[in-house]
């Protein structure tokens, strides 16, 4: 015999004893609450979605600062808040459990997404460190070598210097040796024209013949007046 249905739909629930309806009503509970999210669950699937609306766009197509030519754009509200009670959960067990899978994988979808745009920022952070290190090691490679430049250039300029130096040196002490060598040559020339001089006056006063009638005279006069040699 088919049975005949309510205004309702559905199939009219039969009178039970106040024992059977409280037995019946403690079981429905425990099935909703064995379905229903533990609220650790809900926290993470909450925590996971604000994670996920937090979570940025690529940072080619964000921008990390506020400015009037890049408004901030917040994100959407969580389609997770309230959505175990918007609609009511009914008391179909069958129901709740659609709901709950439908959630898992939802959540499920959503924490892939959160993990593959981490892994994508995790990749962009390393990369742009290995740049800066890299620019880093390129600025402290240019520095070291214009030090070395500089460096080698003050080093010629300084050899250059010294060079000057010692050349001007050696050109004072070639001019002191040439002035004090023609000063010792004059001076000998000197010696030898008074040596020469000296020697021809004797020559000529002892070459002299004096007779013996005037010897006594010329004795005299050499002892009166004497002559220097």
């Amino acid at each position: 015999e088919t049975p005949c249905l309510n205004s309702a739909g559905r199939l009219p629930i039969p009178i039970t004893p106040t024992s059977s309806l409280e037995s019946m009503a403690s079981r429905l509970g425990r099935v909703v609450r064995s379905v229903a999210p533990s609220p650790a669950k809900a926290r993470s699937l909450v925590a996971a979605r604000h994670a996920t609306s937090e979570s940025a766009p690529p940072p080619a197509h964000r921008c990390h600062r506020s400015s009037p030519d890049c408004p901030h754009e917040y994100a959407k509200p969580s389609a997770f808040l309230g959505s175990w009670k918007n609609p009511a959960p009914s008391g179909d067990p069958v129901e709740a459990q659609r709901r709950l899978a439908m959630l898992r994988r939802e959540y499920g979808k959503q924490v892939k997404q959160v993990r593959r745009q981490y892994a994508y920022e995790m990749e962009l952070q390393r990369q742009e460190k290995m740049r800066k290190d890299e620019a880093r090691r390129e600025a402290a490679r240019v520095a070291k070598e214009e030090r070395k430049a500089a460096k080698a250039a003050a080093a010629e300029v300084a050899a250059a210097e010294r060079k000057a130096f010692e050349e001007e040196f050696r050109q004072t002490l070639l001019n002191e040796r040439s002035q004090k060598l023609e000063s010792w040559r004059t001076k000998e020339e000197l010696q030898v024209e008074k040596r020469g001089k000296r020697n021809e006056l004797l020559r000529r006063q002892s070459s002299m013949w004096i007779d013996d009638s005037e010897l006594d005279k010329k004795i005299t006069e050499a002892l009166v007046d004497t002559t220097q040699l």
